[in-house]
């Protein structure tokens, strides 16, 4: 029996939820257009436990998405997360952030998913899955160009899901690729990654983990008035 708190914060979407045994509780989110995690997280964190009737006693592990995503949306959530694990002494699991996106989509043998995250300008974070979810290519922060993915056009469809999923529709064009800019991060899609981590003991070192940033941060100083 595993009762397991899953929190997803890689996007504008806050995002919890409480599975026990791979079966939803609860789940509190909201898509604000700016990030609310700060104001919201631990709101949600202590509604969803009430909804559940339960207590931060009865959460055998935390699951956090890792990543890629905003600097400052992992950086919240992995906070509170490891916070959480550290005074009720539960395991930390991880979850990719793309690999959960794409288990939006329900795909048949021989097609794939490519989550997309918009970064800037025509860059995205991306990963490319197959029916099992399983990895085809790692992650990356790519600039999207016209033979971007080409190597994955087949006679199966490919879906690019995700808020990169915009930009890309203008510059690649082939009748197998659908897009779905509509999808994005949800804790109600760590569920069944977190149990199957949580069962293979596969924990992360609370003291030392960090988010998946996948490029480095970099803070932009305000040009000086004149």
């Amino acid at each position: 029996m595993a009762t397991i708190l899953h929190l997803e914060t890689a996007t504008t979407n806050c995002s919890v939820s409480i599975a026990k045994d791979g079966e939803m509780l609860v789940l509190k989110e909201n898509n604000a257009a700016n990030y609310s995690h700060s104001e919201q997280l631990h709101v949600f964190i202590k509604e969803a436990l009430e909804e559940a009737s339960l207590s931060f006693s009865d959460l055998d592990a935390v699951a956090i998405s890792k990543g890629p995503g905003s600097y400052t949306g992992l950086r919240i959530g992995v906070s509170s997360a490891k916070g959480l694990c550290f005074s009720l002494d539960i395991p930390l699991i991880s979850v990719p952030t793309l690999q959960s996106m794409a288990h939006q989509v329900d795909i048949k043998p021989g097609e794939l998913v490519i989550p997309v995250l918009d970064a800037r300008r025509m860059e995205v974070y991306s990963c490319v899955y197959n029916a099992s979810y399983k990895e085809v290519r790692e992650t990356r922060a790519e600039i999207i160009e016209e033979a971007s993915f080409s190597e994955f056009v087949s006679d199966s469809k490919v879906y690019i899901i995700g808020s990169g999923a915009e930009k890309i529709r203008g510059v690649l064009e082939h009748p197998n690729f659908i897009f779905n800019e509509s999808v994005v991060p949800s804790a109600k899609d760590m569920i069944q990654i977190a149990l199957q981590k949580y069962q293979s003991n596969e924990f992360e070192d609370v003291a030392y983990f960090e988010p998946y940033y996948l490029k480095d941060f970099v803070l932009q100083q305000k040009k000086k008035k004149n």
